[in-house]
């Protein structure tokens, strides 16, 4: 595997993702942000941020998958969420958990970042999220 996951003693525990990962490899995967849509542009689980973190993730997979590359490549995921407060961790991490066993994604997760912003391209959107891999 090129990429090994750890969290130190000495890092905040327990948290739902690795607090590093280092990538041994010479190809890089980068996903761009993906977000809960069919591949024809249908919107998925309007209004549900449980249901768009999960086909987010799912969509990150297939990209992933288009490249070669699995959630266990993965080094970074960026989450960016609208309106975001504290009181949503219980919704989005259970779009996570409907999802994780199906899609390869590890748990806890690589290292991540959950980033709250005003709002998406366009209103109806309540989660992106980026991926990084590294490849042999």
């Amino acid at each position: 595997m090129t990429v090994r996951l750890s969290s130190p003693e000495t890092l905040m525990q327990p948290v739902p993702y690795h607090h590093v990962a280092v990538g041994a490899g010479n190809r890089h995967v980068h996903v761009s942000g993906q977000i809960a849509r069919e591949a024809d542009g249908t919107p998925v689980a309007t209004g549900d941020l449980a249901g768009q973190v999960a086909q987010a993730l799912r969509n990150t997979h297939a990209g992933l998958m288009s490249a070669g590359a699995s959630f266990g490549d993965v080094v970074r995921l960026t989450f960016y969420v609208t309106a975001w407060s504290p009181d949503k961790i219980e919704a989005f991490m259970a779009g996570v958990n409907a999802v994780a066993e199906d899609i390869g994604l590890p748990l806890p997760m690589p290292p991540a970042s959950l980033i709250g912003v005003e709002y998406l391209f366009e209103r109806d959107v309540l989660v992106e999220v980026e991926a990084t891999a590294v490849l042999d």
